[in-house]
């Protein structure tokens, strides 16, 4: 691409071809055809003089990263919620902005989370197995029960856009809603759920339980919480692997005290442990909660309108 004087981006993730075709009409775009890893993106952005970078997991800036960056760097937009990847802190006291896009991924995770919430209640995993290797035998009516839903109370941790968008879908399937966060949401936001001050008060009445924090530091989820929960509930992370502690996961689900997990999101990822993968009461999906087309147009059209704000001299829209 000839230099010109139009704003320097460097895409160091693959994008949807939307958003690299917006990338490449509104900026000066370098857009890669593959993940590029952290100490690349330093590297091009000193060679090219590059004043934005659209990063992921893999090209994360963490300080020492940052410290490397040429001063023409002004602002390293996300195009997802999550921004562990990246240290957040000391780029601002680098004066570069840090955006994210946590309304673009809202929606679609709420559905999928409840997609693990159905599909682990009703033994998704084991019917596909059954079914995909030819069926051939009837089930009686006490076999391969799963349980419903409807009626179910369902306990979620983080009451944060994605935590209410997930309370709206349980209640339409007629759950009870439960919810803890640092503080309380507003009557308004609450909409009927009901609010306990800590997650250890809320896990004894938690029928199905759901994450939605960031990840980050010990694990929220260790023995102690996995067998404060009712037995026979149903365990679903579709938010940050880092929250739980897998061993004290796979002790609960193969003991049965719990009656199963849905997963989106592991420790090791994307390896996960092996162990999982051998049982049947959990339904496993490969880190998939926004992957629409949709979503994901959205999650790079949101990084690239914090990219245009901020060098047009305005505020990040999403500040992380």
């Amino acid at each position: 691409m000839p230099e010109n004087n139009r704003t320097k981006l460097l895409i160091a993730r693959r994008v949807p071809q939307a958003v690299a075709a917006r990338a490449i009409d509104e900026f000066q775009a370098y857009v890669t055809e593959s993940d590029m890893d952290s100490w690349s993106v330093v590297d091009f952005c000193k060679t090219h003089n590059v004043q934005a970078v659209l990063v992921g997991k893999k090209s994360g800036l963490q300080k020492e990263h940052i410290a490397a960056l040429p001063p023409t760097v002004k602002i390293i937009a996300n195009a997802s919620a999550g921004v562990d990847h990246m240290d957040v802190a000391y780029a601002r006291k680098q004066g570069i902005a840090v955006t994210n896009a946590p309304d673009a991924l809202t929606e679609c995770t709420a559905d999928f989370t409840m997609l693990l919430i159905l599909a682990a209640g009703r033994r998704a995993a084991e019917y596909g197995k059954i079914m995909r290797s030819g069926w051939g035998k009837s089930f009686g009516m006490t076999e391969m029960l799963g349980k419903r839903a409807n009626g179910k109370t369902l306990g979620i941790v983080g009451f944060g856009r994605i935590g209410r968008a997930v309370a709206r879908r349980a209640q339409g399937f007629g759950m009870r809603v439960i919810y803890t966060d640092i503080v309380r949401a507003a009557p308004s936001l609450e909409n009927g759920a009901t609010f306990y001050p800590s997650v250890r008060e809320m896990l004894p009445h938690s029928e199905v339980l759901t994450l939605h924090v960031p990840g980050g530091g010990e694990p929220l989820m260790t023995k102690e919480e996995f067998d404060s929960l009712p037995k026979g509930a149903v365990f679903v992370n579709a938010a940050r692997g880092a929250l739980v502690d897998e061993d004290a996961l796979y002790n609960a689900l193969t003991s049965g005290h719990l009656f199963s997990a849905g997963l989106d999101v592991y420790r090791n990822e994307p390896n996960v442990d092996p162990r999982f993968a051998s049982l049947e009461n959990v339904f496993l999906t490969p880190h998939m909660a926004s992957a629409t087309v949709e979503t994901r147009d959205q999650m790079g059209f949101t990084a690239l309108d914090n990219v245009a704000a901020v060098l047009n001299g305005k505020s990040a829209l999403n500040p992380a």
